[in-house]
């Protein structure tokens, strides 16, 4: 294809228009008869002004004609291109641009120079095509680039100026091309130092100081981006750019209030532009304000009824505030669209399951056959036929995925231990790990899952080995922190070990509920019980998981508050109404 178009352009650009022939100017001019008046020339000084107008006129020549020659570098230089041998192909087009004066070849050579990050052929190829046409704005920004790229401030701000001068309208697109195109980050920050210079040079161009702004925040700079973006938007208030670029860096700096403020304050000057809208909407559940949320992607689609993304929007909002009826209205809208079709079953099935609809939740689950959301609808299909204890489904199934997604065999093979662990069979998954082991024998995550498997088969020298084995490779691995200081707690009296893991667990991630029990527990343990129940009310308060609830409810009987207990069973059983641990408790403490 790209053959064919090099062909087209030099046929029908380079021959048909001009082939055999050159556009020139008189290359001799005759001389001048002079006024009487004036002094009459010698022969010698008569001949050298005609040999200078010669030159001149020689100069003036532009050949554009295509001879074999030149057709044959085109031709081995796109063929080249095409075999991934770019040195060759900029070489031909080198070669060619100097033979034939057209800035279609010249501009190919510079590209391809520069992908090559050939910095001298560049400027070569740069400089003649912007002698054959001045004023194209490619040509100046590929020649900035090259000057950037090199760390050559006086030609990259020459050329910067004549783009902001050729296309002032398009500059701050111009500028972040470039950005995009620099890629080393030291490069980001000489560019920022250009652009220092030329807003000396045009101290009431906005977008110098708006790109400054994005520099400023890839630098992580977020006190210089304030102050560039306050500038840039003094200069010019009305610029939508600017104003989602200032709440973008709110919201960097964790100050959703602000983000919130500026953005609902965009929405009062320009109601009619729904971007503001969305951003705000997304800057509301940045704050986990879901239900100010809705109210915006509401009046979104009050004004565009059939925008998809905010129906997808509100009806994982729906999900999150537990309305479930709310979302299915939209999953079920989505569905019907083939866009949306993909995601909305997949979420249509999480809902029937979660009500018990298992059949029903398959079909939607099976219903996803391609796009980013068909693993995960696999997936949860498996956990459906698992809770119905339908086991040799789910083996069968899982066969399925491991031939459709071979890159997530890891995966598989630990939701297959699981299923193992879940039919009882502990010593069917820890061989089944411990073959995979021997393939990859640092593998985290199956160190990890087979130390929960030798933990239920009440090996727990081989499961300390596998969490240490994890730790000597990630020291911080928060999960196996908690799971080794929690076994540690729980399965044997080496409490201070379990609270030096426990501890740099908590310092790492302090407000992760199940770390939080596992402290908890650990002072239960050890007969601190008041101290206890502050952690695992705390634990509770954060995720009412039924293994935290038991843990609170032991605590709360070792501190007489029996009726206090015996409310949290009751509500914990409620909700997992089939937990084992729950269950004996409820027998043990309350006869029941």
């Amino acid at each position: 294809m790209t053959i064919l178009k090099l062909i087209t352009f030099v046929i029908v650009g380079l021959v048909t228009g001009c082939a055999g022939e050159t556009v020139q100017e008189s290359p001799v001019s005759a001389p001048v008869v002079k006024d009487a008046s004036e002094s009459v020339k010698t022969t010698e000084e008569l001949a050298v002004e005609q040999k200078q107008a010669t030159i001149v006129a020689q100069k003036k020549q532009r050949v554009t004609t295509i001879d074999p020659k030149v057709m044959y570098l085109l031709l081995t230089a796109e063929l080249a291109g095409q075999r991934n041998q770019y040195d060759v192909a900029l070489e031909g087009y080198m070669q060619a641009a100097k033979r034939v004066d057209d800035p279609r070849i010249t501009e190919r050579a510079a590209k391809i120079a520069l992908f090559l990050e050939d910095g001298k052929k560049a400027d070569t190829a740069v400089d003649l095509w912007l002698r054959q046409d001045v004023k194209n704005v490619d040509a100046h920004m590929l020649a900035a680039l090259a000057a950037l790229r090199a760390g050559r401030k006086a030609p990259a701000l020459e050329h910067l100026e004549a783009l902001l001068k050729l296309d002032p309208a398009g500059f701050d697109d111009t500028l972040l091309e470039l950005l995009k195109s620099l890629g080393q980050p030291e490069r980001a920050v000489f560019l920022s130092s250009v652009l220092d210079n030329l807003a000396v040079k045009h101290p009431n161009q906005a977008v110098i100081y708006f790109v400054q702004s994005l520099l400023a925040m890839q630098a992580k700079d977020n006190k210089l981006a304030a102050a560039k973006l306050t500038r840039a938007l003094e200069l010019q208030p009305a610029w939508d750019k600017a104003l989602i670029a200032q709440s973008q860096l709110a919201v960097l700096n964790e100050d959703f209030e602000g983000a919130e403020k500026l953005l609902r304050d965009a929405v009062k000057k320009y109601p009619g532009d729904l971007k503001f809208k969305r951003m705000l909407a997304q800057v509301l559940i940045k704050a986990s304000k879901f239900e100010d949320a809705v109210v915006e992607y509401r009046a979104i689609l009050k004004e565009q009824p059939d925008d998809g993304d905010s129906m997808f929007s509100l009806a994982l909002l729906h999900l999150q505030l537990q309305q479930d009826d709310e979302a299915k209205k939209y999953l079920d809208q989505l569905a019907g669209r083939p866009e949306w079709a993909s995601q909305a079953s997949y979420y249509l099935g999480k809902l029937a399951a979660k009500k018990g609809r298992f059949e029903q939740s398959l079909v939607w689950f099976d219903s996803v056959t391609n796009g980013s959301f068909e693993l995960d609808a696999a997936l949860s299909a498996v956990s459906v036929v698992v809770e119905q204890k339908h086991f040799e489904d789910a083996h069968v199934r899982l066969d399925k995925m491991q031939r459709k997604f071979p890159e997530q065999s890891l995966r598989l093979l630990a939701m297959r231990a699981e299923i193992y662990n879940d039919q009882k069979q502990y010593g069917k998954a820890y061989r089944l790990l411990s073959d995979a082991l021997v393939k990859m024998p640092d593998q985290k995550e199956l160190l990890y899952t087979r130390s929960l498997v030798s933990e239920h088969l009440g090996n727990l020298v081989a499961m300390e080995a596998d969490l240490q084995a994890i730790l000597r490779k990630h020291p911080d691995d928060v999960a196996t922190l908690n799971a080794l200081g929690y076994t540690l707690a729980n399965k044997t009296q080496r409490f201070k070990e379990a609270e030096r893991y426990l501890q740099k667990a908590m310092k790492l991630q302090p407000n992760v509920a199940v770390i939080v029990d596992s402290y908890g527990w650990l002072l239960f343990k050890q007969g601190q019980y008041d101290q206890a129940r502050d952690y695992l009310q705390r634990a509770y308060a954060k995720q009412p998981q039924a293994e935290i609830a038991g843990h609170l409810a032991e605590t709360l009987m070792k501190l007489n508050l029996v009726s206090e207990a015996k409310l949290l069973v009751e509500k914990a059983l409620s909700m997992e109404p089939e937990d084992e641990y729950l269950l004996d408790l409820n027998r043990r403490f309350f006869g029941h």
